[in-house]
């Protein structure tokens, strides 16, 4: 872009374009009062500090939303401490989100994403100098250098550092690399070539910075061919010290190099970045992978009170700001404005990068991967919160005779009446307890769609199971959704005499907590840790019920990749994944297992895999 279309400028004129809306108005009407225009808002609390910075195409609809009543409760505890609206007005969203950028950035805002609040891995930098040094680093500087990682595995970051002064005789001397007359004592045992004296020549060091470079990005198979070469020269002139050295050299490679968990053969660059929250805390998982082979595996930490989709966009923002860490692909895990940070990446940062969101194919499993290890660590993160005080407090506003120590929750996720899906979660002691959950792909509605009896169908199979098999029995049972529904299960339970088991819902409209009886809705305090707790548990049956719908959803994209293929109609392609199970099986297969095991032609099997393994 031109400097004539970048109104916002330095950050010293940025400010210069702010709006503050009347002080004597509340936040809600202050809200009301920004215009219908594309630009960055920021949230100050009472003693003047900005807390939340945020883009908008249309600042007035979208900050209006966060004093609507069924906000979330990460929105909710946000509006409760903004006392003061501005915003700057921007050309449009593009420069919304540059701008947004830049002030976080400045400001660092407590409930915005910021890379500082995330884990700092190591990474190996390769200097821009004639004599280049390679060592370990936490910071990157725009200088030109090569940097590689990062390696959330220390171990492995230090094998490979000590493979490269074993393998290479390259400088240990600081920066920059100062003449010297004499060489230094690395010199006379091998470990250094002697650059700072003038005793290798640019060329000759630039060939073992290269072997270097290839042996980070695990391109071996030559740097292995000329060590068993050396060692089969210093075997035949009986130097069988030599020859051990090179032995042990060539099996720390392969060792290092079969450590490669993720592996393909396209001779690209690849990023793929995976975002989970859990309420305020939230994990991005961000995995490297570099001709064909997975270099570096990061999670990225943090608590913000964004949602998914903005949070994981101002993180691609963030971490790649300086435009040295550019692949030349990006996948994400959820639908973020693709073209928007398309543009950012060509306009700002001088590189284009194609950003997709992968649904099936290679792709789609390693960002399923991703997404599996932002999960885990994030739940992990939940786990280590201690919730006895939110236990305590729900028994005593529920009325209940005990802290509940199994909760049960329930959601219905569906599409226009399609892949209608429940979903069943556990709490043991405040925490999630993933092995106990479970999903019901509702039967009972053939294409209408009716939540209640959804409902009815989904608590009708699981308790009667917990009845039949004597299954321990949850001390309270969370439902998503209002008075409707907590009736219909009330109803099921009734029936199946567990009128011992005491049903809350907790409706979207001001987060009230619904009983099972004639008592009234009860609204608990915003910063109540019983509140906090049925929250989690409410959003935690709506993410797995949403990803559950998903799934249906991706199955049947599913049927219809398979009968894309010449030879694959309708029932071909039920046949075949009612064998394997998914797509994803039949991917791995080879040609002839598929064709077996499918009961296919081989020729069928060969344009499936050929055709779909993309």
């Amino acid at each position: 872009m031109s400097d004539e279309k970048k109104p916002y400028g330095t950050l010293s004129e940025i400010e210069s374009f702010g709006s503050i809306v009347a002080e004597n108005l509340s936040p809600s009407e202050q809200a009301r009062e920004l215009p219908h225009a594309s630009g960055v808002y920021l949230m100050k609390d009472k003693s003047g500090a900005i807390i939340y910075v945020g883009k908008a195409k249309d600042l007035k609809k979208r900050v209006v939303n966060y004093f609507q009543a069924n906000r979330s409760a990460k929105t909710a505890a946000l509006v409760k401490k903004i006392a003061q609206i501005e915003y700057i007005i921007t050309g449009n969203e593009f420069e919304a989100l540059v701008l947004e950028n830049n002030l976080i950035k400045k400001y660092s805002p407590h409930y915005n994403i910021s890379l500082k609040d995330g884990k700092s891995y190591q990474m190996i930098r390769i200097t821009n100098e004639p004599f280049p040094k390679v060592f370990k680093t936490r910071r990157i500087i725009d200088d030109g250098s090569r940097y590689f990682g990062p390696f959330p595995d220390g171990g492995k970051l230090d094998l490979y550092l000590s493979l490269i002064e074993k393998l290479f005789p390259l400088r240990r001397c600081g920066i920059p690399l100062r003449k010297r007359d004499k060489p230094c004592l690395y010199y006379h045992i091998g470990l250094c070539s002697g650059p700072c004296a003038g005793l290798v020549s640019e060329e000759e060091y630039a060939r073992s910075v290269d072997a270097v470079v290839d042996l980070l990005e695990g391109k071996t198979d030559a740097l292995i061919k000329r060590l068993r070469a050396e060692m089969a020269t210093a075997s035949k002139q009986l130097n069988f010290e030599e020859a051990a050295i090179k032995r042990d050299q060539i099996d720390a490679i392969i060792t290092t190099s079969s450590e490669q968990q993720v592996q393909d053969f396209a001779q690209e660059s690849r990023d793929y970045a995976a975002i989970e929250m859990r309420g305020p805390l939230c994990t991005i998982s961000l995995m490297q992978m570099r001709d064909g082979r997975l270099i570096g595996r990061a999670l990225y930490r943090a608590e913000t009170l964004g949602e998914e989709t903005d949070t994981l966009l101002n993180f691609l923002v963030q971490y790649y700001a300086d435009g040295m860490k550019l692949p030349q692909f990006l996948y994400v895990s959820h639908e973020i404005d693709i073209n928007l940070i398309r543009q950012y990446f060509a306009e700002l940062l001088g590189g284009r990068l194609e950003v997709s969101l992968p649904l099936e194919g290679k792709h789609y499993r390693i960002l399923r991967m991703a997404r599996e290890n932002a999960s885990r660590d994030v739940e992990k993160r939940l786990k280590s919160k201690d919730n006895s005080q939110a236990l305590v407090e729900l028994a005593r506003v529920l009325n209940l005779p005990a802290p509940p120590s199994l909760i049960e929750g329930f959601d219905i996720a569906q599409l226009s009446g399609k892949y209608t899906v429940a979903s069943l979660i556990s709490f043991r002691e405040g925490n999630p307890d993933k092995p106990n959950y479970r999903r019901y792909n509702i039967k009972s509605l053939q294409g209408r769609v009716d939540d209640y009896e959804s409902m009815r169908e989904a608590a009708a199979r699981r308790y009667t199971k917990i009845l039949n098999e004597k299954l321990e029995r949850p001390d309270l049972l969370i439902i998503d959704g209002g008075k409707g529904q907590v009736h219909a299960v009330r109803e099921v339970l009734d029936d199946l005499g567990m009128f011992d088991i005491p049903i809350i819902g907790i409706a979207e409209k001001l987060e009230a907590i619904i009983f099972d009886d004639e008592r009234p809705p009860l609204l608990l305090p915003e910063y109540s840790e019983a509140l906090r707790l049925v929250i989690a548990v409410r959003d935690e049956c709506h993410r797995f019920a949403t990803s559950a719908n998903q799934a249906a959803r991706s199955r049947e994209a599913s049927f219809q990749l398979l009968q894309s293929v010449e030879g694959i109609g309708k029932k071909r392609s039920m046949d075949l994944m009612k064998t394997f199970g998914s797509l994803d099986v039949m991917l791995n297969k080879k040609p002839e297992e598929l064709a077996k095991e499918g009961g296919i032609p081989l020729p069928v099997a060969q344009r499936l895999l050929k055709q779909l393994n993309l």
